[in-house]
């Protein structure tokens, strides 16, 4: 049984935006006004959602809701998109009796389609007239698009005081590439946070988390991760509780972050990528999102095939110093590369029942300083350019 975070309910309806049969319309609400915290994509091109949430933020450190809906992006839709967002915002304001700034939204679908707000009106009416408000997995399955499943986690954290909840969601398999964001997530938090250091936890849990996981090098234009806490739980943190806080809301994060890769748009893998011996940490980024972005190395983790080649290929580009004849390289706990020459072994058959499990670890040793870095990619299939030539049939 999914456990819910004190004073926030779920709703979600059929709008009808472009999925027939199924609810893509959705809405998180607090029943108090709640710290709210936001991370938004730094894609430059930013939708109508991004814009308007980011405005809200400004305007105010808390909010009451959040508002999501699949299959109509509204980005690249300029002023009027805006426009367009403003009123979606002020429909579920009056619905539920909130301030329009009090809501914030977030939309996922094709690039360049606006809002239909006759199907909004019709909606958020849906939602207001359910009668199911305590079940989040419903949002979490409205906002999918190419998902193949919902991404919903939970967790209690001890403290003094008793128990707090955390409750997050998220989408995302395709268009999935690190840039402060990396598709829609949410979190909800029943504990007493002061609004600036809930925006600091958000910010640090997104950069250890969501901005470690790709798919296909692709910035969505839509990605944000929303949090909310509103304190119903009657306990605020103790400041030498805030850490553990951080700690298993940064867990959270990782966890819905690995799902998300592990339903890569036609993905069969999870690869994770470990540097270390970089000169610091920003250059053993630079050598693992490298590799990591790398399609040569993707299409050689779908094919089953240890080519440790690709590998080094994709780090002798990545920008970070390095000495060749220093670098290790070792796939499936195996060690591959070193000393600038390939370990002598039969490497296919060796590693052959190692590269059909559904994570891979990969481990790049540069032998140059204390710097480390963890990312995960997804291989690259067949299937993903099936999945995204036919995305808008």
């Amino acid at each position: 049984m999914i456990t819910i975070p004190q004073g926030f309910s779920f709703l979600a309806a059929r709008a009808g935006f472009r999925y027939s049969g199924r609810r893509d319309l959705g809405i998180i609400l607090s029943s108090t006004p709640a710290a709210a915290a936001g991370v938004f994509t730094t894609n430059r091109f930013q939708a109508a959602p991004v814009l308007v949430s980011r405005d809200h933020l400004r305007a105010g450190s808390r909010a009451r809701a959040i508002l999501v809906n699949a299959g109509q992006a509204n980005a690249c839709t300029g002023e009027e998109g805006i426009r367009a967002c403003r009123t979606t915002c002020g429909l579920a304001a009056r619905a539920f009796g909130l301030e329009p700034e009090e809501v914030l939204p977030a939309s996922t679908g094709v690039i360049g389609q606006g809002m239909d707000l006759e199907l909004w009106e019709r909606g958020v009416s849906s939602l207001a007239q359910s009668t199911v408000t305590d079940d989040p997995l419903a949002v979490a399955q409205a906002m999918l698009t190419t998902d193949t499943f919902p991404k919903i986690l939970w967790r209690e954290v001890a403290l003094k005081g008793g128990k707090v909840r955390l409750l997050g969601m998220a989408k995302g398999s395709g268009m999935i590439c690190p840039q402060m964001a990396t598709m829609l997530g949410f979190v909800c938090c029943d504990a007493d946070m002061a609004p600036d250091l809930w925006q600091e936890m958000v910010e640090r849990a997104t950069e250890a988390s969501f901005n470690r996981i790709s798919v296909d090098g692709d910035t969505s234009t839509n990605d944000c991760v929303l949090a909310l806490a509103n304190g119903e739980s009657g306990i605020a943190p103790a400041a030498d509780e805030t850490g553990l806080v951080e700690e298993e809301l940064t867990a959270l994060c990782q966890e819905l972050a690995y799902l998300i890769v592990q339903d890569a748009e036609g993905g069969t893998k999870v690869v994770r990528i470990r540097v270390d011996g970089a000169r610091d940490h920003r250059e053993a980024e630079l050598a693992a999102r490298t590799v990591g972005h790398s399609p040569l190395v993707k299409t050689a983790m779908f094919g089953r095939d240890p080519n440790w080649g690709r590998i080094v290929a994709a780090l002798g580009r990545c920008g970070a110093d390095l000495e060749p004849g220093r670098v290790r390289v070792s796939i499936a706990g195996r060690e591959v590369f070193r000393d600038g020459t390939p370990v002598q072994a039969d490497i296919d058959s060796l590693l052959a029942p190692y590269l059909d499990r559904q994570e891979i670890p990969v481990q790049l040793t540069l032998g140059q300083g204390p710097g480390e870095y963890e990312f995960l990619t997804s291989d690259l299939s067949l299937d993903y350019v099936r999945i995204n030539a036919e995305y808008r049939s």
